[in-house]
């Protein structure tokens, strides 16, 4: 069994924020994958569900994000879990929008929810860093992760979000390479042949250095005197 924390903070004033990601994703899982209806548990929300016959719970802390690893701790508990079956999806500011990456273990690099897992659980879970991009000065960061997802990456979240539902079923098996292929498969399609090719274009002919034929002195008109003289060769 796994367990699989989105970390975001509750309420809709935070739903579409770069923060939330964690949060949407699990929202796609669920979708997707016909997951139970959620329930207020653990200091947050879950999901229950299978991929096959792995079972897996979802998680949404609702502590905030600086209080996030409460949660993840208290479903731990209860369902007997150890780290190495936790699974946290998270933004990531030093990941360009779109990219996604999978660790285990390793330091938190700031990330308040993070930091608060790290405290409660220590640092042998698993993570999906999910690339929102960085604002360019690390004092712009917080207001840059509480902010909406503008609309133009409207398209690149979504691809982001349904690569990692589809893969999800993979990445509760252990098989984060098949995770990672699934997530590629949205976010850059391999191009569609046509089966086709154009046609070769003929070899430029050279032209013709020939020149055009001319009437040869034996095809020319002979006079009276040039038979004479022939004669006498």
């Amino acid at each position: 069994m796994k367990l699989i924390a989105g970390l975001g903070n509750p309420g809709a004033k935070y739903a579409r924020n770069r923060h939330n990601i964690g949060f949407m994703a699990l929202d796609m899982i669920a979708q997707d994958h016909g997951f139970g209806p959620w329930k207020g548990k653990h200091q947050g929300s879950i999901s229950e569900g299978r991929f096959g016959s792995d079972r897996a719970v979802l998680l949404k802390p609702e502590t905030f994000m600086n209080l996030s690893g409460q949660s993840v701790q208290a479903a731990m508990r209860f369902y007997k879990l150890d780290p190495a079956d936790v699974i946290v999806l998270h933004d990531e500011i030093d990941l360009a929008p779109g990219k996604v990456k999978c660790k285990t273990g390793g330091g938190h690099a700031g990330h308040n929810g993070l930091r608060s897992i790290h405290a409660h659980i220590g640092p042998e879970y698993n993570r999906v860093r999910l690339g929102v991009g960085h604002p360019g000065h690390k004092d712009a960061v917080p207001g840059y992760v509480l902010r909406d997802f503008p609309k133009a990456d409207a398209d690149w979240l979504d691809d982001v979000l349904r690569g990692v539902s589809d893969g999800a079923p993979y990445l509760v098996a252990g098989d984060t390479g098949r995770f990672m292929n699934a997530v590629g498969l949205r976010v850059s399609p391999p191009r569609s042949g046509t089966g086709t090719k154009a046609p070769k274009k003929d070899a430029a002919k050279p032209a013709s250095t020939a020149e055009p034929p001319q009437d040869t002195p034996q095809d020319a008109p002979r006079s009276a005197l040039q038979k004479l003289m022939e004669r006498f060769r």
